[in-house]
């Protein structure tokens, strides 16, 4: 399994150095992610547009890549269960809340045997935690 945050999910919505890279690995290996990472890539789309990085032609253009992406992908919903590892994590490890919140969606996803599976990050810290639980980090 590929367990993908919500970070490496912007470069398949929006041209960025990395997309190829990106896009290549979710061709081979699809993508299981967090229910709510559509609204954190929505967020940095958002973000771009309002700092200009991004005109209203290639915003409307990430928005439908981001909901055509949102519609292939395998989303983890088990809040219940997200939310216990997410306390877990945030005991032991030094992340933010989302972040977080990715590590916990991801251990439910490995169904917490993390061990042999992928998480593609592009947060150093978050990598490193998701190493630290035992995950092969997919760096892009």
């Amino acid at each position: 399994m590929y367990y993908w945050d919500a970070s490496a999910l912007v470069p398949l919505c929006v041209d960025e150095a990395t997309t190829v890279k990106t896009r290549t690995l979710a061709r081979t290996h699809g993508i299981v992610t967090w229910f709510l990472s559509s609204v954190e890539i929505a967020s940095a789309l958002e973000r771009r547009f309002r700092e200009g990085t991004l005109d209203t032609k290639g915003r409307a253009t990430a928005l439908t890549a981001l909901a055509d992406l949102a519609a292939s992908w395998v989303e983890v919903t088990a809040a219940a269960r997200v939310r216990e590892r997410t306390f877990r994590a945030l005991a032991t490890h030094s992340l933010r809340a989302a972040d977080a919140v990715q590590l916990g969606a991801a251990l439910v996803a490995a169904e917490d045997r993390p061990h042999g599976h992928h998480f593609v990050c592009g947060d150093l810290r978050l990598r490193d935690a998701a190493t630290r639980e035992g995950f092969i980090a997919v760096e892009f």
